[in-house]
């Protein structure tokens, strides 16, 4: 699984015109679900979010977590992380996972943040969304975590 995650001021995500999820302070998660993955991967990269210190503390260094700060999380399912795109200039994406199992995959994902008690905003799976944020720094990292037969 992969998430590429935001340090933002404020995002939101909305479908038609009406908004669906939104957050103040935290992060924007980019939730892409490749074949193979489980809920050991959903858990683990569910864990990673939460933890991932990419926030300053007094010293200005990047030593906080969306949990330390009480910040939110706002997640997107965004099935193009998933591409590969070493060949040619047409994206593949033989390596993202069939829409219903990274749809349960991505429901867990969320599932395990919301138990963490963090406040959680999500887009809706499946449709064309529009995400607008403010982007804190800018401040973006690319997570990644493989199921243990994978390279």
């Amino acid at each position: 699984m992969i998430a590429l995650v935001q340090r933002v001021a404020e995002a939101k995500v909305s479908v038609g015109g009406d908004s669906v999820g939104a957050i103040g302070r935290g992060i924007l998660a980019l939730i892409g679900v490749e074949r193979g993955d489980t809920q050991a991967e959903a858990d683990r990269l569910s864990q990673k979010i939460i933890s991932f210190r990419m926030f300053e503390d007094d010293a200005g260094k990047m030593n906080r977590s969306v949990a330390d700060i009480g910040g939110e999380i706002l997640a997107v399912p965004q099935f193009t992380l998933a591409a590969d795109t070493n060949s040619g200039t047409r994206a593949s994406f033989s390596a993202a996972a069939a829409p219903p199992d990274a749809e349960r995959l991505f429901s867990q994902l969320i599932n395990f943040l919301k138990e963490k008690r963090v406040a959680v905003a999500t887009g809706r799976f499946g449709a064309d969304m529009k995400v607008s944020l403010v982007n804190d720094g800018p401040v973006t990292f690319w997570l990644q975590v493989s199921p243990p037969n994978k390279s």
